[in-house]
């Protein structure tokens, strides 16, 4: 593990190098930008039952749907065309530390673009002239619980990226996996929980399942400050299991 300091430092500076990179990062924050103001002109033209912040963590999902490929498609793709992972992995570093270093270097650019929607309440308020007050856009506990949510879920879809970008050598097809991915795990509880499964008490209950599954419930919950460790745990163990299979994958395939 002594490696992966300086393994997570060379691949953050790659990743700053490719322009995939900053292409995320302008969608991003433009898309968001252009979400935001459309809900704050909503909700002043008209009383909506949820406040704008929680408004705006229910469209998550909307930029990590192309964020995180873009973000993590080049982590093993790029390398196995260029055939740079093969004289990575002769030297003395192991197949792990390699996958966390990019794991790392791809979540901490995931938080960095999330943060900088931290400062649209102050940027809208600058460019009303002091009539909107950034604090009155601000609810501490949805905040709160918001960004810890898009923190914790973040794990498992970064590693989902990273884990997709292993399987091929194309950033194109390990984007396009990435994408189904990232829908299923999304949406695909709901749907499941859609389906009905008729009076057969066995199959009543598993009913339960996809509501432990649910993101937007995990949100929902996360926005009012009810912190329950099922989703941390659901997050984080997928997460691992992300990457210990891309270590396998990178370990087959070296």
């Amino acid at each position: 593990m002594k490696h992966i300091p300086t393994l997570f430092i060379q691949e953050l500076r790659s990743q700053l190098y490719a322009p995939a990179t900053y292409a995320a990062g302008v969608l991003f924050l433009v898309l968001m930008g252009a979400i935001y103001v459309l809900l704050l002109t909503s909700s002043a033209q008209m009383p909506q039952e949820a406040t704008p912040a929680e408004e705006f963590f229910q469209l998550f999902f909307i930029p990590v749907w192309f964020m995180v490929p873009m973000l993590t498609m080049r982590s093993f793709a790029e390398e196995r065309r260029l055939g740079t992972l093969e004289t990575l992995l002769t030297t003395p570093v192991t197949s792990f530390e390699i996958v966390v270093s990019k794991f790392l270097a791809a979540y901490f650019l995931y938080i960095c673009l999330w943060s900088l929607t931290l400062l649209f309440p102050y940027v809208v308020s600058t460019v009303s002239g002091g009539i909107v007050i950034a604090g009155q856009l601000n609810s501490p506990s949805t905040l709160i619980g918001g960004y810890t949510f898009i923190a914790v879920s973040g794990l498992l879809y970064t590693a989902t990226g990273i884990f997709t970008s292993s399987l091929t050598r194309s950033q194109l097809i390990s984007a396009m996996l990435s994408f189904c991915l990232l829908f299923i795990f999304i949406t695909g509880a709901k749907m499941i929980a859609l389906i009905p499964l008729g009076q057969n008490p066995e199959l009543v209950s598993l009913t339960n399942v996809p509501e432990y599954l649910r993101t937007f419930q995990h949100l929902e919950d996360f926005s009012r400050g009810i912190l329950d460790t099922r989703p941390f745990f659901f997050y984080t163990s997928n997460a691992f299991l992300m990457l210990g299979l891309t270590t396998l994958v990178v370990r087959r395939k070296h």
